[in-house]
């Protein structure tokens, strides 16, 4: 049992608790957080209920299992973590390249494109009656 657990305790206390549950012993594994900031998943416990003979033949294996697999996850998060920080670097050092182009190019850029003037598009009103041409503007309250 313990040299299945020896991949996991060389990187953080993993604490056991046995009790005696309606005739059959329940062990639990509980790994502690290596680091304030580490992922909760890190610290997933594992739980087996079974007879004394069934842990004595079966806990070893299933504790193996435990271990492999939370050990991949840690390499897991931690490639991911590694990536999103070079990500983060990376769009920081864009963004630091953005800000540093000379002010004088921007200006320039700016006076190079022709100068457009707006169009105004005249609509008729949809709510005003229309008139037709020499006709004299309606008066109000006739």
């Amino acid at each position: 049992m313990f040299i299945e657990l020896m991949p996991m305790l060389k990187e953080r206390t993993v604490l056991i608790t046995v009790a005696l549950i309606d005739g059959k012993l329940k062990v639990n594994v509980i790994p502690t957080k290596a680091k304030d900031s580490e992922d909760h998943a890190l610290t997933t416990p594992l739980s087996y209920t079974g007879s004394p003979e069934e842990l004595d033949a079966e806990l070893g294996k299933h504790l193996a299992s435990y271990v492999d697999s939370h050990v991949q996850l840690g390499s897991t998060l931690a490639e991911a973590k590694a990536e999103m920080d070079a990500a983060a670097k990376a769009a920081r050092q864009r963004a630091k390249a953005t800000q540093q182009t000379p002010k004088s190019e921007q200006t320039t850029s700016k006076q190079d494109a022709p100068a457009t003037t707006p169009t105004t598009i005249e609509t008729p009103s949809l709510f005003a009656p229309q008139r037709q041409t020499g006709e004299p503007p309606a008066q109000a309250g006739s």
